[in-house]
């Protein structure tokens, strides 16, 4: 079983009602997909109580970045949903039964079924993709791109803010927040709030629970 994922390491309690947590890329988790085909590099996850955390029993939801070389069959997430982007390279192609899903372009998400039969297919060399996926009985997902000039309004839930593909300067509520290449902002946030993108591009998951009171603690 892979060493639990790490990805704390400062807090700050933010304006009021968020609580913001820096996430090195030092202390993320490698984990290897549950089809065995690869290794997913777990950015930020939660887990239900009873669950090894690093392990996919009892998963809840966890945003993660790989690398696809080769073509090759996705793993079974039947009970999941899964929101998807490619963030270097370009040219994936999901290949099901009722026909293609494209991610030709970099940074326009996708969202599928977890338990969709999937075959990758390369068009323009290998890739890499963050995905977001989460237990649709506890949780709802959403991957967006925040880039410079825009701005995103959430609803209270768990964002995290990754900087995908080079530095991002953003702002959380007015307060200026730069992010390195690779590292990432937790936010838990308890009420509406607002970021804006002021420089780069990245990404932002968003998890909300599927209904009132699902998302353990």
């Amino acid at each position: 079983m892979p060493p639990p994922p790490k990805t704390t390491t400062s807090d700050s309690s933010g304006p009021d009602g968020l609580a913001l947590t820096l996430l090195d890329p030092a202390e993320y988790g490698r984990a290897p997909w549950k089809n065995g085909g690869g290794i997913s590099i777990d950015i930020a996850a939660r887990y239900r109580d009873f669950a090894a955390m690093g392990s996919e029993e009892g998963l809840v939801w966890r945003l993660g970045r790989t690398s696809i070389s080769a073509a090759a069959p996705f793993s079974d997430y039947a009970g999941h949903d899964r929101q998807q982007v490619v963030v270097t390279g370009r040219g994936l192609v999901l290949e099901t039964p009722d026909g293609e899903l494209s991610l030709r372009e970099p940074f326009r998400p996708i969202g599928y079924d977890g338990g969709l039969s999937i075959v990758s297919r390369l068009e323009d060399g290998p890739v890499e993709v963050v995905n977001l996926i989460a237990d649709r009985s506890i949780a709802r997902i959403a991957l967006g791109v925040l880039q410079e000039g825009s701005a995103l309004f959430l609803q209270p839930g768990t964002h995290i803010v990754y900087a995908a593909a080079g530095p991002l300067a953003l702002e959380v509520e007015g307060a200026a927040t730069p992010l390195a290449h690779d590292q990432g902002l937790r936010i838990e946030a308890a009420r509406p709030l607002k970021l804006r993108g002021e420089a780069g591009r990245g990404l932002i998951a968003s998890i909300y629970p599927a209904t009132p009171d699902t998302l353990p603690a």
